[in-house]
């Protein structure tokens, strides 16, 4: 099955869970690493996420999964929270972390470089705009293989 048929699938299916969970179901992801299959869902919500809050939706979402699993594979279920250093996969993010700095990984080379760190200033369909240390860069979209919130830590 195409992974983007199923992602769709694992979305209307477990979308609903979390949501009446109370969480915002952030991202879902179906990979294979060393050989094995991982369906990692992740979640969040104001208030954080706590390690009982990812045992409380992996249970649900275990159960959903044993009775409408359309996964064929053998696959290990990780649900987490995004972490401080999230990912940026949607336009609902982008916009939510507009201002925020970012750090940038591209798949090929962009006025020299492979990778861009800014402040998140604005995006549309073709590229996203960050604000570097010496200008305003609008990277084309089809360039971009990630983007991260920058952690800030305090002292």
């Amino acid at each position: 099955m195409d992974n983007k048929v199923l992602l769709k699938q694992l979305r209307s299916l477990i979308g609903p869970i979390v949501e009446d969970l109370d969480y915002e179901l952030y991202h879902i992801e179906y990979i294979k690493e060393s050989g094995e299959y991982y369906l990692r869902v992740y979640i969040d919500s104001d208030k954080g996420i706590s390690l009982s809050d990812c045992e409380k939706v992996s249970r649900r979402i275990s159960d959903v999964m044993d009775e409408n699993d359309p996964i064929e594979d053998h696959y290990y279920l990780e649900v987490s929270s995004p972490g401080m250093e999230r990912g940026l996969y949607n336009d609902k993010h982008l916009g939510r972390y507009t201002g925020s700095d970012v750090n940038l990984k591209l798949t090929e080379l962009f006025e020299g470089k492979r990778a861009l760190n800014g402040k998140l200033l604005g995006f549309d369909g073709d590229s996203i705009t960050i604000q570097t240390e010496k200008s305003d860069v609008a990277v084309p979209r089809d360039i971009i293989k990630s983007i991260n919130l920058k952690a800030k830590f305090q002292n």
